[in-house]
């Protein structure tokens, strides 16, 4: 070739490429489009959800189940009360049928013999596993064991979970992850002075611990192991371990993993762990799966207050997440979790309470309320950052410290709780109308005031925003009245994928919306004719000089 012919081959496709580029449309979007944060794969097909599934109605109300009695959840999605039953009197003494209503392994959790003759158990037996939600099947370009925490957000996650039977997913057709594997991993109840044996029974890929943060126990346990769940003494893959407790003393603490704490942590192995006072007669719901609403209080908290609620904070890294819906091969994802990814340069992207972020908070996460209630709120925070928790309308009493009952002379009522990582409060929060403890009837939001935690990947309303509610301003679903309009624009995987203006809809789209469509300007449509015509006359004059 010689370069004469170089050089028009290098020209046509010069004015090739122009002409693809500069092809005009009749009509374009005007303005600049901001980065698009691309939604998972999900089952579903349209970008719009409804608010409420309504999936199971039932659940909702109050009922005694295997002699429990379960109060009722007026939420969207309640908790299964059969699963609460098991949580109360053990898998081991409840009927098969209650069972098979639960998702729970024949020996997730064994209550033992009544020592102090009180009318509870006092030996209990709990196993649990750790699950991958979210992440890449090995079995094709699809993720497995799905979980939204948002309309249309799957991050990467793992999750203690009660040891569970059959299959991960709801049903053969479905890749979505059955209701008892969920974030957050659940709060775990036991009584003071019970002797519990906790198994981690590690069915994952990597190894884990389970660390008892800020609970009574000893370093060793009654065989001379490792009782502490450090980096030290992992539980490798198809191993299990046992941690054993006595507790002495009553309050809110955690439990995490502690191997390679940083990266496991933040992936989401992390729970509240409730020491109750030890009463006659005190059977607690060990297991408050996915958090929110206590359906069976201890005798103690039913003694002082009307309701009690567990509110657990996360925040997720979407880089850190996204590691294991990259690779399937644990030796991979080891090298680019352990090695690759600098916990030091981390970005906290998702904000969550009790496993969702807004608008799923108003699914699960509402506190329902009557006048002159009595709430009890346990609150953790198990984000890389701070949080300042805001109750609109309402101020609430500091009862507890990471565990720790204040006097009544240092219980501070205020409206914003600083809580700093792995930090837990207790709060008595009361809804008596006299302009301190409650400004009236509403729907009171409460959040994070730290700007982003209302954030998903930077789009708001999102994060950890939910309601306080009045039950006369909540619907037959759960869900709150007055905000149809809104909730038609945020129950879309379009607006979290950035693909929606924040005011879509109602009078004021006009102004506030996209700005529509624009005819392309006209040295677009000049140069588009320009390089047209010169291919054009090039390939003519071409032609020519072939014959």
């Amino acid at each position: 070739m010689t370069k004469k012919h170089l050089a028009l081959f290098v020209l046509f496709a010069l004015l090739i490429t122009a002409i693809v580029l500069l092809v005009p449309q009749t009509q374009q979007t005007a303005g600049v489009i901001p980065p698009a944060t691309v939604y998972n794969r999900s089952e579903e097909t349209s970008s719009v959800e409804k608010p409420c599934s309504n999936e199971h109605p039932e659940w909702r109300e109050a009922q005694t189940i295997e002699g429990v009695e379960i109060a009722p959840a007026p939420a969207c999605e309640p908790d299964n009360p059969y699963e609460v039953a098991a949580s109360v009197k053990g898998t081991n003494n409840i009927s098969m049928g209650t069972l098979m209503q639960t998702d729970l392994a024949q020996d997730a959790l064994i209550m033992g013999e009544d020592t102090d003759q009180d009318g509870d158990p006092d030996i209990i037996h709990i196993k649990l596993e750790v699950v991958e939600l979210n992440g890449a099947s090995p079995d094709g370009e699809f993720l497995i064991d799905t979980y939204p925490i948002a309309p249309g957000i799957q991050p990467g996650l793992w999750v203690y979970a009660p040891k569970s039977r059959g299959m991960a997913v709801k049903n053969f057709q479905s890749q979505v992850a059955n209701r008892l594997l969920r974030a957050p991993s659940p709060t775990i109840r036991v009584e003071q002075g019970d002797k519990v044996y906790i198994t981690l029974e590690n069915t994952h890929y990597l190894p884990h611990t389970i660390h008892l943060h800020g609970v009574d126990h000893a370093w060793h346990n009654a065989a001379g192991e490792d009782n502490d769940g450090v980096e030290e003494h992992p539980v490798f893959p198809g191993k299990s371990h046992t941690y054993e407790i006595q507790p002495r003393h009553a309050g809110t603490m955690l439990y995490h993993c502690h191997v390679q704490t940083a990266q496991h942590f933040m992936m989401g192995l992390n729970g509240m762990f409730v020491v109750e006072e030890n009463r006659p007669n005190n059977w607690v719901q060990t297991f408050n799966v996915g958090a929110g609403q206590v359906r069976h209080p201890s005798v103690a908290v039913k003694a002082d207050y009307s309701q009690e609620y567990d509110l657990l904070y996360q925040s997720i890294d979407k880089k850190l997440a996204q590691i294991i819906q990259n690779a399937s091969d644990p030796r991979l994802i080891a090298q680019r979790m352990s090695r690759d990814y600098n916990m030091t340069e981390s970005f906290e992207n998702y904000f969550m309470l009790n496993g969702h972020s807004f608008p799923y908070t108003l699914r699960d996460s509402i506190i329902n309320v009557g006048d002159n209630e009595a709430i009890k709120l346990r609150i953790a925070n198990t984000q890389r950052t701070a949080v300042a928790i805001h109750f609109h309308g309402h101020k609430a009493t500091i009862t507890a410290y990471d565990g720790v009952d204040q006097p009544e002379g240092l219980r501070l009522t205020r409206d914003v709780f600083d809580i700093a990582p792995a930090q837990r409060i207790d709060l008595k929060l009361l809804t008596q109308n006299n302009g301190v403890n409650s400004y009236g009837p509403g729907l009171w939001m409460f959040h994070d005031h730290v700007p982003t935690g209302t954030t998903s990947d930077g789009m708001e309303p999102g994060g950890n925003m939910a309601l306080l509610a009045y039950k006369q301003l909540v619907d037959e679903q759960g869900m709150p009245k007055m905000h149809d309009e809104m909730l038609g624009e945020v129950f879309s995987k379009d607006y979290y994928a950035k693909k929606q203006a924040p005011w879509n809809q109602g009078d004021f789209k006009h102004l506030l919306g996209d700005a529509g469509l624009i005819a392309p300007p006209y040295w677009q449509i000049i140069a588009f004719g320009l390089a047209a015509g010169l291919l054009v006359g090039l390939v003519l004059v071409f032609a020519i000089k072939r014959k």
